[in-house]
This record gives C-alpha cells, sequence and structure tokens, in this order.
C-alpha cells in the first residue's frame, strides 16, 4: 500500500520561525503527491499558497489551551478531531508527521486510538522541556510519545531531554537536523546599492534573525552594543523578524540611547533577509534558557555560515551542533553582555580572522548542513 501522509503543523510559511521554516524546506523537496499539509490558516496564508506547488490545507490551529481540563482546550480538540477525520477518510491518509508533541501530536494521539492511523512527531526541545512543567500536559505528552511511531528531534540535544525525562528511548528517536539551501544561501561580495538602501553603508552591521522573543537574547545584544558604539561608533544591530518582545526591546533601545545604532526589521521577505544575512558583518543569536524555554537547534545559524558569516550564540540548547566551535563561530554565555561585547569586539577588530571564519562555515554547511542530505534521510526514514 503507497503511503499518504497528513503533515499536521500550526507552524508553516507564512508564519515566521525556525520550525515552520524547517517543515517548509524538508516537505517541499518530498514527493508532492504523498504528502497533505495541514496549516494553521493564518494572515497572508492564501497568498503565500499561491506561490507554491504543494497540497496544502488551512483551518484555525492556534488554540491558548492544549490540555484538557478547560473548556476551550476540549472544544479545540473535539473541533481538531472531527475535521481530521474528514480528511483522513477523504484523502485516503495512511499516516500522519505531527510538527509538535502538543497539540499536534496530542491529536494524532486521540485519533489513532479510534481510527489505528499511525503518527510520528518532531520534538524540538523546548516543547517538551515546558510541557514537563505541567503535570497535566506531561502526562499527555507521555502518551504521545508511547504511541507514536517515531520521534524526530532536531538536535542531540533535544534527544537527550526527551530520554531524560522518559518520554522514551534511543529505539524510537531519530536525529534529523535542520538543514539550509547552500545554492540559495551563498556567500556575495559586497552590494553597496543595497547597502545604501538599507542604511548600512560604512557600518559595521551585526544582525540576528528570529522571533522576537525573551530566550533569543536580542535584549542582551542591545546592552552589549552600548557597551561597543564607544569602540565602534559605526556599529548597527539589526534586529530581524516580529514578535511579543517588539516593544520593549524599542523601549530598551530608547532608554540605551542607541537610536543611531539599532533597526529593527519585522517586514522582510525572504529574499531581503538573504541579503541581509550577505551583507552583515556578523551573525549573533545571544539566545539563553528562559525557565524550561531553550532554542533547540537555532537554524539561523546554519543560514549565516551558509552566507559566510561568523557567527555567535548563546550556550543553552543545541546551538553548539549548528557550528565548529571555536573555527566557524563561536559559543558563549549570553547572559554576559561584557562577554557578548568582547566577543563581537574581537570578530570586528579582526576582518581576516572573520573572513575566515566564514569560509569554514560555509564548507562545514555544504558538507553537513545542505538540504540534499538531509532530504535523503527523512525519505528512508519516512518509507520505512
Amino acid at each position: 500500500m503507497n503511503k499518504k501522509v497528513l503533515v499536521l503543523t500550526e507552524n508553516f510559511p507564512p508564519i515566521s520561525g525556525g520550525s515552520g521554516r524547517w517543515f517548509w524546506e524538508l516537505y517541499s523537496r518530498l514527493p508532492k503527491e504523498q504528502y497533505l499539509i495541514l496549516a494553521d490558516d493564518i494572515q497572508g496564508a492564501a497568498e503565500f499558497d499561491k506561490t507554491h506547488q504543494l497540497n496544502i490545507l488551512r483551518m484555525p490551529l492556534k488554540s491558548t489551551e492544549w490540555g484538557f481540563k478547560s473548556f476551550s482546550g476540549l472544544k479545540f480538540y473535539w473541533r481538531v478531531f472531527w475535521q481530521i477525520r474528514k480528511i483522513i477518510k477523504q484523502h485516503q491518509i495512511t499516516h500522519i508527521h505531527c510538527g509538535r508533541v502538543i497539540h499536534e501530536g496530542v491529536t494524532a494521539w486521540l485519533l489513532k486510538l479510534i481510527t489505528g492511523t499511525p503518527y510520528l512527531c518532531y520534538v524540538h526541545g523546548e516543547d517538551v522541556e515546558t510541557a514537563a512543567t505541567s503535570g497535566e500536559h506531561n502526562l499527555m505528552v507521555k502518551q504521545v510519545c508511547k504511541h507514536a511511531d517515531l520521534l524526530i528531534c532536531n538536535s542531540h540535544n533535544s534527544a537527550n531531554i526527551v530520554k531524560r525525562l522518559n518520554y522514551a528511548g534511543d529505539d524510537k528517536i531519530q536525529i534529523l537536523h535542520p538543514g539550509v539551501d547552500a545554492s540559495l544561501f551563498v556567500p556575495a561580495v559586497s552590494d553597496e546599492a543595497f547597502k545604501q538602501h538599507m542604511a548600512w553603508q560604512d557600518r559595521k552591521v551585526i544582525i540576528t534573525v528570529g522571533r522576537l522573543q525573551e530566550r533569543k537574547g536580542q535584549d542582551m545584544m542591545l546592552l552589549a552594543t552600548a557597551l561597543l558604539k564607544h569602540q565602534f561608533p559605526e556599529i548597527l544591530y539589526a534586529v530581524i523578524g516580529r514578535g511579543e518582545c517588539l516593544e520593549s526591546l524599542k523601549a530598551l533601545t530608547a532608554e540605551l540611547n542607541l537610536n543611531d545604532h539599532v533597526q529593527f526589521l519585522t517586514d522582510v521577505s525572504d529574499a531581503q533577509m538573504i541579503k541581509c544575512y550577505q551583507q552583515s558583518d556578523i551573525f549573533i543569536l545571544p539566545n539563553r534558557t528562559i525557565g524550561n524555554d531553550i532554542e533547540g537547534f537555532g537554524m539561523v545559524l546554519v543560514e549565516a555560515q551558509a552566507c559566510g558569516k561568523p557567527v555567535i550564540a548563546g550556550d543553552s540548547g543545541g546551538t553548539k551542533e549548528t557550528m565548529l566551535l571555536n573555527q566557524s563561530g563561536f559559543v558563549i554565555d549570553c547572559t554576559d553582555e561584557k562577554l557578548i561585547a568582547k566577543t563581537v569586539a574581537t570578530l570586528l577588530s579582526d576582518p581576516a580572522g572573520s573572513t575566515e571564519m566564514g569560509k569554514v562555515g560555509r564548507k562545514h554547511v555544504e558538507s553537513e548542513l545542505d538540504w540534499q542530505a538531509h532530504v535523503q534521510k527523512a525519505s528512508l526514514l519516512f518509507n520505512q
């Protein structure tokens, strides 16, 4: 029997975020007739779906309650369960791929109890760490993992979290790193027209790409920029992304008198984002652990290295797995703004060394993190 797979994920373009991009890059390279994407119906989705040839359905998949104890949580699962059951029958679905263990995995577990449809779940690290802090969610995740055929972890760090929390053992876990399209994310020569358009000419540009949320640590780079601007008056920190911390980050920028040294770019297309990688000097993801919220991998670090940029990341989660430590980038304690400033200053003061680190990073991505190899591994896993 040929497999027909439903990919159930709230996070999918045009929503920003690493996991959504991961699913897009992976499933857009797999046989389209074998996969049906069911994603959240968010603003801009209809326009985005006109730009690709994937088989995709949209429906509301966002909920403020993921447990069974609340009425709104029960109502959410009841609605989604019956809608997806109809989709399974209509499209002759044989397997489900869940973007997370909760809430997508919970829905698949319920469906398996009734219909017997097998499923696998992706694990990102922070999702299971957060679930473990709730007694109800912890029990739900245990059931999801118990009944799943496979758990695909985005890093060894995420796999270790799953094992530490006793959700599953090695026999049910596979590691599949997010990758990058090394033919699209490429180094480029200086583009003076782009720099002029962005007001980047004659500036030392450090960028962060990612959701504006506390664990990403953009606030720590702002504090470091306040220290760096005296040594490097031409420094510019470009914060690329959207999120709940936007206003607080803007307020901190004003408080630190950094308005001439910081840009907030909240509406950047994929093509523009690649340009930003290429025309920047350094990429930083100053992530840190907030409670149980961690950076599972750090796909943006891979994208920056593909563009030939030296990278700096926080010593939290799976960021170490994205780079060759101290060769293509540095992993440091990003709760220390002085250490961040010192590391950035080291790179800015040594252009030749920074360029060499960028070259090493590019080679690392080409050999270890290009999507081609990842898709081949995924295809083998999915067709076992």
